[in-house]
């Protein structure tokens, strides 16, 4: 159901990305539960807007609009929310509440980090809807405890990821990358296909190469160079789980995309083009065959979690 939201200045409304992993390097389960990842995000242009405003100290609530919008958590397992009251915990319990609005059009479960998204735009839109001027360093740390991706979908751009991703270094990318993505009907859960993950690789490497080809490709700008060395770890544990993912990323390639991934745990499926030209082309070819629920193009790098008005 479509919901209005309430002119200015009762809301703060904060846009957010979906991200693309250019290069996700897997290794071994640790201890802690947690896998050590070598990771290249980019940020691109489907995005997400979440908007706030003040509700009565201590009540938190979250309504969806848009894509897919069923399939997102209404109470306290939405991260928008959690991400709320970490903030307002953080800065002084039942001092603050909010009304949250996330209007969606990155996919549910579909590797690209649209419920972190939700989460960064959270943190800021509140922060700057309670006058908080919380430093970015922080926001980051915050948004760190709630999850590997959320420092990035605050930073977004082009970003080396070591640690669970969240040790964050900006990469130097030159150019504009046009993506086709194919978006999937059914969801892939990020723990299930990790998990997948670890049957398939029981002697997986505890220390990891940094994806240096990959950044090499970003810094000179050449798409060809950068099509070619697309790496995801997680690919085939996702294949595995979701067979028709083979035939969609076989199909885009046939098609001429410069090269061809899963999107970090899936089921997106995200295909590099040569220009913009390509890009059309690639996604009137793959809108035709019906192997997906929709085609999206999108460029990157773009920005992370930013303010629209306030």
């Amino acid at each position: 159901m479509a919901t209005p939201l309430a002119p200015e200045p009762d809301w703060v409304r904060v846009r957010v990305s979906g991200k693309i992993n250019l290069a996700l390097r897997v290794g071994a389960v640790r201890p802690s539960g947690y896998h050590p990842l070598a990771t290249v995000f980019q940020s691109v242009s489907l995005f997400d807007e979440v908007s706030v405003r003040w509700d009565e100290p201590g009540r938190f609530s979250v309504r969806v609009a848009g894509e897919q919008a069923g399939q997102v958590p209404l109470d306290g397992r939405n991260l928008a929310i959690k991400a709320a009251k970490l903030l307002a915990d953080h800065h002084g319990p039942h001092r603050f509440g909010a009304e949250i609005v996330i209007r969606k059009t990155i996919p549910v479960a579909g590797g690209m980090a649209g419920g972190s998204a939700n989460a960064a735009g959270a943190l800021l839109a509140c922060s700057v809807l309670w006058d908080l001027d919380t430093p970015p360093d922080e926001l980051r740390g915050l948004g760190a405890r709630l999850g590997a991706d959320v420092p990035f979908q605050l930073m977004g751009g082009t970003a080396l990821g070591t640690g669970r991703g969240d040790e964050l270094v900006p990469v130097l990318s030159r150019g504009t990358y046009h993506w086709v993505l194919a978006l999937s009907e059914d969801e892939l859960s990020t723990p299930a296909v990790f998990g997948r993950f670890d049957e398939l690789n029981p002697d997986a490497p505890d220390d990891l190469p940094m994806p240096t080809d990959v950044m090499n490709a970003l810094v000179s700008g050449d798409a060809v160079a950068l099509g070619g060395v697309l790496v995801n770890d997680l690919g085939a544990a996702a294949a595995s789980m979701r067979p028709g993912l083979v035939r969609v990323l076989d199909f885009g390639r046939e098609l001429g995309a410069l090269g061809a991934i899963v999107s970090g745990a899936g089921p997106t499926c995200a295909f590099l083009a040569a220009n913009e030209a390509a890009a059309v082309d690639l996604s009137v070819q793959l809108s035709s065959e019906g192997l997906c629920r929709a085609v999206r193009r999108v460029t990157g790098p773009v920005p992370g979690a930013r303010l629209i008005t306030s």
